[in-house]
């Protein structure tokens, strides 16, 4: 039996609804503004039930934040740089990419850059639904030509599916024209619950390597630099809060942890990308996925938003967030994977967020 409820009206009238998915001891709440991921109930060690994931309960502080919450990101996720141009003598900069020998300009709704899909990314539509079932929703959207400024008309489908392992993403998309497409979920994680605070004490472990890091506004350099010997380096499990307060100009810059790792997986083949871990629950997180980065971020803003579910007040640091993707601005990085979409073709990754206990 489905289960979907009201869960609100757009200032357009068009009705947001809210359903719920359900395998075992698990159920997931998933609203169609943004297609967000609104609750994510996972026992912990003992079985109790666990609320594993922020979020609100109006439509309204969805609308009225600026976190994308639990939301599916696109049509670009994460931060496209800029170039620098000259009008009437002065330099400004202007967010772009080049596809096809055409430049295309972009909003710079994160100055001085873009930053997942724009002012009106697919985290502020309302999707429709496709197929809804006990278990399983899958959501459409249509994103259409210069939306964004971007080329082409991509639809994009998307289907979460519920075990009692837990959570799977899997995403589709085509384009009539040549476009760019990286998407993602945007949720944010609390292993300990979404009401019981930082999740410093909390351990993550990052199943690659290396990492791109950034400049001072958080557009990667072009390196792959490799993490041995640096607070970067989250190949074993440590605590968040371990190194997130380090002098390490990496740190600094972002606030804490808000960078994209390389995976040791090949593209298109599920792999590893990361594990948390809660001591306080024993709630166990895995992830994996096809997609080449993994964007890990620690919640560096989340003392600017509206207060949460049940009253919650969120602050810095309450939630952690893995971002898988192609990495950040890659359109402008001739070194990395490229999230061109051809006309015609599928694009066509998946992401799942598996769940156990530790005694």
């Amino acid at each position: 039996m489905i289960e979907k409820i009201p869960f609100g009206v757009m200032p357009d009238s068009t009705l947001v609804e809210q359903y719920t998915l359900r395998a075992g001891a698990l159920s997931c709440d998933i609203i169609t503004y943004g297609g967000a991921l609104r609750a994510l109930q996972v026992p912990d060690r003992n079985g109790k039930p666990v609320d594993v994931l922020l979020g609100f309960d109006s439509l309204d502080a969805y609308r009225e934040q600026d976190k994308y919450m639990g939301a599916l990101v696109g049509r670009v996720a994460n931060r496209i740089s800029g170039r620098r141009r000259m009008m009437d003598g002065k330099e400004y900069y202007v967010p772009a990419f080049e596809l096809n020998g055409h430049e295309y300009p972009l909003a710079a709704n994160a100055e001085p850059n873009h930053l997942h899909g724009g002012l009106e990314g697919f985290d502020k539509k309302v999707w429709k639904v496709e197929e809804a079932g006990e278990a399983s929703l899958t959501l459409t959207l249509r994103s259409t030509h210069q939306q964004e400024n971007y080329p082409g008309n991509l639809d994009v489908r998307v289907t979460y599916t519920l075990s009692e392992e837990g959570l799977k993403i899997e995403y589709f998309a085509k384009s009539d024209q040549d476009t760019l497409c990286n998407l993602t979920n945007h949720a944010y994680f609390n292993l300990a619950g979404h009401a019981s605070g930082t999740v410093l004490g909390q351990t993550i472990q990052i199943f690659a390597d290396q990492y791109t890091p950034t400049d001072a506004a958080s557009i990667p350099t072009g390196e792959l630099a490799d993490v041995a010997g640096t607070p970067m380096d989250l190949r074993e499990p440590k605590a968040i809060g371990a190194h997130i307060s380090d002098a390490f100009i990496q740190l600094v810059q972002a606030g804490g942890y808000d960078h994209n790792w390389a995976l040791r997986g090949k593209t298109g083949v599920l792999h590893p990308a990361a594990r948390a871990m809660s001591p306080k629950t024993g709630i166990v997180l895995d992830v994996e996925t096809t997609l080449p980065g993994v964007q890990f971020y620690t919640g560096n803003y989340l003392d600017n938003c509206p207060k949460g579910k049940s009253g919650t007040p969120y602050d810095k640091r309450w939630a952690f967030c893995l971002e898988t993707q192609f990495f950040p601005d890659a359109p402008n990085k001739a070194n990395f994977e490229n999230c061109l979409l051809r006309a015609g073709e599928t694009w066509e990754h998946t992401t799942v967020f598996r769940f156990s206990q530790k005694a």
